[in-house]
């Protein structure tokens, strides 16, 4: 099994620099350019979206409610384990790389989530789905890629994610809570920390996901801001008491970016180091372009899709640009004396460098943490795989409770599992996903700019909560297909916003 680990790591790291950043950086780039770098010109509008998103749900989801849900997946183990581990491979060079993929990420976020609006479909229960399968089936005509889509995703989330997820957290719950305890007779070697872990995460998690995507909202839309206002707060805490050392890591990130060699010691470093270990964190944490996101935002009841493109897109900066940048602060202001301590790894080197400032006390607060940001990862996760089951089978009621036993069973099964071969196959899972999105989002790219413009022209035109037409609508290359954006009556729309030329 160690000998498949490694051949799966050696394969994703191929797959990643050689082929998804480059992709992933080049997307973005190019829906950036066509936009007019929408995640600059419109920054202002997404913070103000999300302002005034907890209403209008009209008895489904909120759109506050997606976007907690799709925040609960980005604000993960990836912000606290995957930026230590791209500090230690890639050197502080590689935090800002991961700026530089979140940047022109919230450019693909905005895509995928204002497509995902745009061609959802709705659900028996009067709330909406949708995501890439959608889009690739409504509007590339293609069901062919949509399923296969659907069937990586449903296998990646319901499996992958969930069990990786609380085989980071279980490992930290263990080490803080039932250290040294001896293995129990019958039980496989597992200790009763181990066991309690394992039965805390099936009733958590079963607790949530066995009543729907409904529920999952409900939880995240409270937990997932605290908890990322919490962690962002304790690591604020620790900038604002080292502010003599605040400029040095600056420059640290930047020179590191582009050095041929490490530039410290006990960390990796070279510019192909960070690129690498930047790129691949940095779509790890923040999911922008990877397709998973787009199943939350879909399900949002809003009045227009680019209401949640926006959203969505500031999603992105909120998961890299804050939490994965104060992780990365506080582990280079702790040094080297953490980086190389004995034991050090991706999995505790944040705790390491937390504890290093604020004493051992924080060591099990930490482990709650990160118990939370991964439990909240792993809801998250029921969902994006619920959403793609339901674009399979119809939206049959069999098959998403299917999901939610497999959803739950799974995260019990990584709490105890060694699983190294995961860990890494998760990787050319998001690979194999991303590419195909990516792949989906320049071929609709025309459907995201009208969009955008129709958006734009009312905004222009005094509309202050712009509404969305999808029949009959100058700025679209065609009517979207099915009923969700066709009973919009005429007079919602403006004629000044209709009848402005391109």
């Amino acid at each position: 099994m160690d000998a498949l680990a490694a051949n799966l790591l050696t394969v994703a790291d191929w797959i990643t620099a050689h082929v998804t950043m480059w992709v992933l950086i080049a997307t973005g780039l190019f829906l950036t350019v066509i936009t007019r770098a929408v995640q600059v010109r419109h920054l202002p509008d997404m913070v103000r979206q999300v302002a005034g998103s907890r209403s209008g749900a009209e008895g489904g989801i909120s759109s506050f409610q997606a976007f907690a849900i799709s925040l609960a997946a980005r604000v993960g183990v990836g912000n606290v384990f995957g930026v230590a581990a791209a500090l230690l491979m890639g050197g502080p060079g590689a935090i800002f790389w991961m700026w530089v993929v979140a940047l022109v990420g919230m450019a693909t976020a905005f895509f995928e989530a204002t497509l995902a609006q745009v061609f959802k479909a709705r659900a028996a229960d009067g709330t909406f789905r949708g995501g890439p399968a959608f889009y690739m089936a409504g509007g590339m005509r293609s069901k062919a890629l949509g399923g296969t889509f659907a069937v990586i995703t449903v296998l990646t989330c319901g499996f992958v994610i969930t069990s990786v997820q609380s085989n980071a957290f279980a490992g930290t719950l263990v080490e803080a809570f039932g250290s040294g305890e001896s293995a129990l007779p019958g039980f496989g070697g597992l200790t009763a920390a181990q066991l309690v872990v394992a039965a805390l995460t099936f009733v958590l998690t079963a607790v949530v996901v066995f009543g729907g995507i409904r529920s999952v909202a409900r939880v995240t839309e409270w937990m997932a801001p605290i908890m990322a206002l919490i962690y962002v707060a304790l690591v604020l805490f620790i900038c604002l008491t080292n502010l003599a050392s605040f400029v040095d890591v600056l420059g640290q990130i930047v020179r590191g970016a582009f050095a041929p060699q490490p530039i410290l010691g006990g960390l990796g470093g070279g510019i192909m180091a960070a690129v690498v270990n930047g790129t691949k964190r940095g779509l790890f944490s923040n999911e922008a372009g990877q397709g998973t996101a787009p199943n939350a935002a879909a399900t949002a009841t809003v009045t227009h899709p680019v209401q949640q493109g926006f959203i969505q897109s500031l999603g992105v900066f909120i998961d890299t640009i804050v939490v994965c940048t104060a992780t990365a602060f506080v582990i280079l202001i702790a040094g080297p004396e953490t980086w190389t301590a004995e034991g050090a790894n991706p999995a505790n080197l944040t705790t390491l460098a937390i504890s290093h400032e604020l004493g051992g006390w924080t060591v099990a607060p930490m482990a709650v943490l990160i118990f939370v940001l991964a439990y909240s990862s792993i809801i998250a996760a029921y969902v994006y795989s619920d959403v793609n089951m339901s674009f399979l089978t119809g939206g049959r009621k069999w098959a998403s409770w299917i999901v939610r036993w497999v959803s739950a069973l799974s995260a019990t099964a990584g709490a105890v599992l060694s699983l190294d071969v995961v860990w890494n196959a998760v990787d050319i899972a998001m690979a194999i996903m991303t590419l195909t999105n990516l792949v989906a989002l320049i071929a609709l790219s025309r459907w995201g700019v009208g969009v955008l413009k129709d958006y734009e022209a009312q905004r222009a035109a005094g509309v202050a909560e712009p509404v969305f037409r999808g029949t009959g609508n100058r700025f679209l290359p065609a009517d979207v297909p099915g009923d969700v954006w066709s009973g919009v009556p005429e007079t919602t729309q403006p004629a000044a916003a209709t009848g402005a030329e391109r």
